[in-house]
């Protein structure tokens, strides 16, 4: 994609998630590759109100190269990219519900986000819980290339969601998918819950692809 078009499209995508209560202030981030390097939005920003021409680039051996000062997350991203070499975005927010999911201590770190939905099963699949390290320290990405490419998303411990996609616009759907899924587990707390099967759920890796 045209790096142009992609800096227009990261505004856009991250001000429909930020106008519609995905992010606040200045939470969240979120990069996209390109050819030589990677973009992402810079440190301190609010999705809401990005800049096509101060979204920072970084070149494929991670030095900053324009815009401003990348986000302090950078870490964690590029871990992604590393390890997942198909993939084309990372979106990391702190969107209330997976981030409360993130917080109880009765969330399976094997699988934080059940299948209780096709559509997260096709979307996002088994999500880990990551341990909790503060937010920008380094050690964040080394926690991700621990998991050698298996998850193409996670929740990071008292901190909210990492998801990854193809792309951006399949990224960004990927962390709606498993924010409105967060939400319908926070509902169903102590209610009769029924999970897809097994073999519904091979089925839906056979027909849809797995993550």
């Amino acid at each position: 994609m045209d790096e142009s078009k992609l800096r227009d499209d990261i505004v856009r995508l991250s001000r429909s998630l930020y106008d519609r209560g995905f992010s606040v202030g200045s939470a969240g981030n979120i990069s996209a590759a390109v050819d030589d390097g990677l973009l992402i939005t810079p440190t301190n920003s609010c999705l809401g109100f990005l800049d096509p021409d101060k979204i920072s680039k970084l070149d494929r051996k991670g030095n900053h190269v324009a815009g401003a000062p990348p986000s302090k997350e950078i870490f964690l991203h590029r871990a992604f990219y590393e390890t997942r070499p198909h993939t084309g975005a990372v979106v990391h927010l702190h969107s209330t519900f997976a981030t409360a999911l993130s917080c109880l201590s009765d969330t399976d770190p094997q699988d934080c986000i059940p299948p209780i939905t096709p559509y997260v099963v096709m979307r996002v699949g088994t999500v880990k819980l990551v341990p909790y390290v503060r937010p920008g320290d380094p050690k964040a990405g080394d926690l991700i290339r621990e998991l050698k490419g298996s998850y193409a998303a996670v929740l990071l411990a008292n901190h909210g969601p990492v998801v990854t996609g193809k792309d951006i616009f399949s990224a960004i759907c990927a962390a709606e998918e498993l924010e409105e899924t967060a939400k319908l587990l926070v509902i169903l707390r102590g209610a009769p819950t029924r999970r897809l099967a097994p073999d519904q759920i091979q089925e839906l890796k056979t027909v849809f692809g797995s993550h």
